[in-house]
């Protein structure tokens, strides 16, 4: 970092801005990156330096960082009507027409929309109206939370209880009664000799053995991500959701699908439930339902869970909850403008045409000796490196070869995220050939320069 300017920008950002999700070894040997721009998929730092963003942010800006189109919508509604709530019935054009649009291209019938700032809030009030449906119909014991080991539902205190990740140990989560199943990761989970349609056998067999330890009469849901995101891109064993979902629908279990980061084109459909033939009762949605220019969260409940909603709130003649931004009509008109990018300008088109190019540069770099699995699905994936391929032993924890490798890449211009032993690749929508190609050349020379290093 540049210390012989004491007001340089790294100096000022390190002196009042305390970093979320960031490895302190990293920033206190290399200082940050402060960015003033961006142009299509590239982000420019103060300095000048330019970066590709093989990460469109944090999974979300998949129409570059300038479209016109988002700009000038965002820049209509702001001289329009630049804020409101939804709270006492009232509520923007905007917002009603954002709901009609949704659940249009959801996967329900019919259904209603509730409004959040983020994919954590969202969560959060989809645990919370389960939890009210359950109790005015008198199962108030209905609580239990089922998610998996290696999900991420976000970082609110109820989110992170729903988040299989050890960091949220360090705040004394989870709370009682949320409940983490296997993560379905075949590859990595996969006992010796078991094949895969076993393997999605024993996660079938644990639910059910889950369900009958617990009490069905204790669980309020179960919440999954299509793919596993910030877990590291874990694509589920084949046929997994069309083993469990039929045990929880047995049981009476409602099945939310956390489509945050899957939403909106990122696996090649429109949702991850789509790409992997299952129904859910309610998707959560944020991320790319705005293309990352507002942040919004939202809750789109299939037509039972809104009637049931619908019906209990009338018992207690509100639904206690809300959030003062919640469906503002900037964020909205932003979101039927995103909505409208991505099906209708060619960047779910996009998707589908580089799947290919995209996934034969990953099977590339996995004939790496150290690269253990390429993995992922649409314009996701992951690569995790190992020290030994065979036997698909990781590098010791203190080698941070994944830090690293994201490091080389940031050096070279090119910017992907460390996730564990793995490096993660979500590249804006708006890509094209060459700059896939200016990715994975990168890329290769940052997993080259590392492993030569370490292994």
């Amino acid at each position: 970092m540049p210390d012989d300017i004491a007001n340089s920008w790294e100096s000022r950002a390190d002196a009042h801005t305390f970093y979320g999700f960031t490895d302190f070894a990293t920033i206190h040997a290399r200082g940050p990156v402060v960015l003033t721009h961006g142009k299509g998929p590239y982000v420019f730092d103060v300095h000048g330096k330019s970066y590709l963003d093989a990460n469109s942010g944090l999974w979300n800006m998949v129409a570059g960082f300038d479209h016109p189109g988002l700009i000038a919508t965002a820049q209509e509604q702001y001289a329009r009507f630049p804020g409101y709530h939804t709270f006492f019935g009232r509520l923007s054009d905007q917002t009603v027409m954002l709901s009609e649009k949704l659940v249009e291209v959801s996967p329900f019938e019919d259904g209603k929309v509730f409004y959040t700032n983020s994919g954590s809030e969202a969560n959060d009030t989809m645990v919370k109206m389960l939890w009210l449906i359950w109790a005015m119909e008198g199962q108030p014991q209905r609580r239990k939370i089922l998610t998996r080991v290696n999900a991420y539902h976000g970082m609110t205190a109820v989110a992170a209880s729903m988040t299989g990740k050890p960091y949220v140990r360090a705040f004394g989560l989870p709370l009682p009664g949320f409940l983490h199943l296997s993560c379905p990761h075949y590859w990595r989970n996969g006992a010796e000799g078991e094949t895969e349609a076993q393997f999605t056998a024993r996660m079938a067999a644990e639910l059910e053995e889950t369900i009958a330890r617990e009490g069905a009469d204790t669980i309020a849901g179960f919440f999954a991500e299509p793919v596993m995101g910030a877990g590291g891109v874990i694509v589920p064993s084949d046929g997994y959701f069309q083993a469990i979902v039929p045990i929880l629908r047995k049981h009476g279990i409602p099945v939310i699908s956390d489509e945050v980061i899957c939403g909106f084109g990122r696996t090649g459909n429109t949702w991850g439930c789509e790409t992997f033939n299952f129904m859910p009762d309610a998707i959560i949605s944020s991320k790319n339902l705005t293309a990352g220019f507002f942040p919004m969260g939202a809750i789109i409940l299939g037509p039972e869970l809104s009637d049931r909603l619908q019906k209990v709130s009338e018992q207690t003649e509100e639904f206690g909850h809300g959030f003062t931004a919640g469906g503002h009509p900037v964020g909205c008109a932003i979101a039927l403008k995103a909505i409208d990018v991505v099906m209708n300008e060619g960047l779910a088109d996009n998707v589908r045409k580089l799947t290919p190019k995209f996934q034969a540069g990953l099977k590339k770099l996995a004939q790496n000796r150290n690269i253990g699995e390429w993995r992922g699905v649409g314009l996701m994936a992951a690569l995790e490196a190992v020290s030994d391929k065979a036997t698909k032993r990781p590098f010791d924890g203190h080698l941070n070869v994944s830090d690293r490798i994201a490091n080389a890449c940031t050096d070279q211009g090119l910017i992907c995220r460390p996730l564990g032993q793995s490096i993660v690749l979500a590249p804006p929508f708006i890509m094209t050939d060459d700059q896939m190609d200016e990715m994975f050349t990168k890329l290769e020379t940052a997993l080259n320069g590392v492993f030569a290093e370490v292994a």
